[in-house]
């Protein structure tokens, strides 16, 4: 019998592990998680960005959680010796049709208490060369960091505790009571005093296996992404993004600095017909039943159609993928980007066809469900894990478990 169980091994399932050991640390706890490598999707497929926090409605989770998370995350990453860097960023405005944009996000920036500052078209080009832009808002304080790495250091820090780590191990029912959770798995029957999700893209799934019904669903969106080529680096110094149209939930195409080298540009952001669709072809007849029988979903649609269609022409048009890069930065030609990895974003969507815009967790009888930490939440990841536990209570008895 555990005191804690906590489904999913990503950075966020790993901090919420790592947040309830340091409060209750004579518990009994595991981790459990379906591949055999901690971060298999969503945190080891991201951009590696730690964001700021600038992009949030003031007052937020997201807001208040990005902030105090990327503050945390350095230093986490200061404390293990984990390679990241605070380069701060750029957001563009590349014509005065943008600017007022521009503003309005430069004003939530000093409202979310960030240290932002309004560049000229002169100033902007001094950080950034080769941008095209007429104004910009300068962000010092975002970074880049490899999760993986992070995530393989919270799984050492919790395996040094003696949390039981149990990969490869897949959830296939729970059973939950006024008293325990009975979780199975492919390789066994757990029992638990209290039940942690964290399973990012199954986390709607798991908490349907446990008898919680809402109306939420996971609805997966791949981010393609292109990398510059190496003679063709020296075109971005850091971090340039552009104003995000306001009535989009994505942040556009951009253009990032990676920690292992290169330069990342994207992602594309279309609809995934498998929740671990990493390619254009991917295909799973449940997850797209799931999403396509879901009246949300085409309510979302209809009222994002224009710039959906503008996704997907540029999944599958490399020139006009390109075309968006050029906007920022119009040296990049076509021949200077190469495809690489793609990530999938567990995104919750409501009935009424509205993306849920902040973090979502809500109780069970003997569990907590996280169903909506998508972006940014490896950057605030340590900081909700923290939420979490404050959120769960003692279960720990001085009895010893056979």
């Amino acid at each position: 019998m555990y005191d804690y169980l906590v489904i999913g091994g990503g950075i966020v399932g790993l901090s919420t592990a790592l947040s309830l050991h340091q409060k209750y640390p004579q518990a009994r706890m595991a981790v459990v998680e379906k591949e055999k490598q901690w971060a298999s999707h969503q945190t080891g497929r991201n951009s590696g960005v730690i964001h700021s926090g600038i992009y949030y409605k003031p007052g937020s989770l997201k807001a208040e959680l990005a902030r105090k998370g990327s503050q945390s995350m350095v230093h986490f990453c200061q404390e293990y010796g984990i390679p990241h860097e605070v380069c701060g960023k750029v957001i563009v405005a590349v014509d005065d049709t943008e600017k007022e944009n521009l503003t309005n996000l430069y004003k939530r920036g000093l409202k979310n208490d960030l240290a932002v500052r309004k560049l000229s078209k002169s100033e902007l080009l001094e950080i950034e060369p080769h941008v095209n832009g007429v104004e910009g808002i300068r962000v010092p304080s975002t970074g880049i960091v490899d999760y993986q790495k992070v995530t393989e250091k919270l799984a050492d820090l919790l395996g040094d505790r003696g949390v039981d780590l149990l990969s490869s191990t897949k959830v296939t029912n729970i059973e939950e009571d006024e008293n325990e959770a009975v979780v199975d798995t492919t390789r066994g029957t757990l029992k638990t005093r209290y039940l942690v999700n964290c399973a990012g893209l199954h986390s709607d799934r798991m908490a349907k296996l446990a008898g919680m019904y809402t109306d939420v669903k996971i609805v997966p969106f791949r981010g393609e992404y292109y990398e510059v080529k190496k003679e063709k680096s020296y075109l971005v110094k850091n971090l340039i993004y552009p104003v995000p149209n306001p009535e989009f939930p994505f942040l556009g195409v951009h253009l990032t600095r990676m920690m292992g080298g290169g330069i990342h540009a994207g992602p594309n952001a279309v609809l995934s017909l498998k929740r671990e669709g990493y390619h254009k072809l991917a295909f799973d007849m449940k997850d797209t039943v799931d999403v396509l029988s879901f009246e949300g979903f085409w309510r979302m649609a209809a009222s994002n159609l224009k710039e959906g269609m503008k996704e997907m022409k540029r999944s599958f048009h490399k020139k006009s993928f390109v075309k968006s890069l050029q906007r920022l930065v119009p040296e990049i030609e076509e021949d200077d980007v190469v495809p690489t990895h793609s990530g999938v974003r567990a995104q919750a969507l409501l009935k009424d066809g509205k993306l849920v815009d902040d973090f979502f967790v809500f109780p069970g009888k003997r569990s907590i469900h996280v169903c909506n930490a998508p972006s940014p939440a490896a950057t605030a990841s340590l900081e909700i894990g923290k939420v979490i536990a404050n959120k769960v209570p003692s279960v720990v008895t001085t009895k010893m478990y056979m």
